[in-house]
């Protein structure tokens, strides 16, 4: 399933949620500049290894990417619900909760295999967040959705539904996950989705949303 665009009106420009996705785009650029033993250089130097932590690189690992379609696959979500989550709580304290998601993810992922030497690089366990705080605030919201059965079509499906099924595919690809991280110190940093989903379900409550949703939230109701 591949969400194409949600239902839910954004009221304000997304600059924060643009420059995101600007930044994360001309770093990526950047990498492609670089020969083999220059991009693993800087991997190393700001990619988030557990073993050897360093607290600058919690944040600057969430501007990496390790391919194409890991940047394209990120920033789309970012695209589809960052909008409505910058709306809400304002440009300033969106910034805020993004760094907090990427860096609450980043920690429990490295809290389950921190003697693990492989680089962990990119902005999922942020955007994670976003999506953890639009299924608290917009969860009647609808996602047109690209859905592949035997032929492919379309589909509007409920936000909860959709964002808690990504969800327990991540929770149940984490615990399957372990014993291989383990050993092999690689592979998909499930856990830092988790960690960044929920912490965003968190965050957005206690970084409470502009005065004016607030208003419109009581409206609906």
């Amino acid at each position: 399933m591949i969400p194409l665009r949600d239902s839910q009106p954004s009221y304000s420009k997304p600059y924060v949620t643009i420059a995101i996705i600007a930044a994360n785009a001309l770093v990526f650029l950047y990498e492609l500049t670089l020969d083999p033993y220059s991009l693993n250089n800087l991997i190393g130097t700001y990619g988030l290894i557990p073993s050897h932590l360093q607290w600058t690189s919690l944040v600057t690992s969430m501007f990496l990417h390790g391919g194409w379609m890991h940047l394209i696959g990120n920033m789309w979500f970012l695209w589809i619900y960052g909008d409505n989550v910058e709306d809400i709580l304002g440009h300033g304290k969106f910034l805020l909760f993004y760094l907090l998601c990427g860096i609450a993810a980043a920690l429990l992922q490295t809290s389950l295999s921190p003697e693990s030497r492989a680089p962990m690089v990119g902005a999922s366990g942020a955007i994670a967040g976003v999506m953890g705080a639009y299924v608290v605030k917009f969860p009647r919201s609808r996602i047109l959705t690209l859905v592949f059965f035997f032929f492919v079509t379309t589909v509007e499906i409920p936000a909860i539904i959709i964002l808690l099924y990504w969800f327990a595919l991540q929770f149940f690809s984490g615990v399957g996950s372990l014993a291989y991280s383990r050993v092999s110190g690689g592979g998909v940093a499930w856990f830092a989705h988790v960690g960044g989903f929920v912490g965003g379900m968190l965050l957005i409550i206690a970084l409470r949303p502009k005065e004016r949703f607030r208003q419109r939230e009581e409206l609906h109701w």
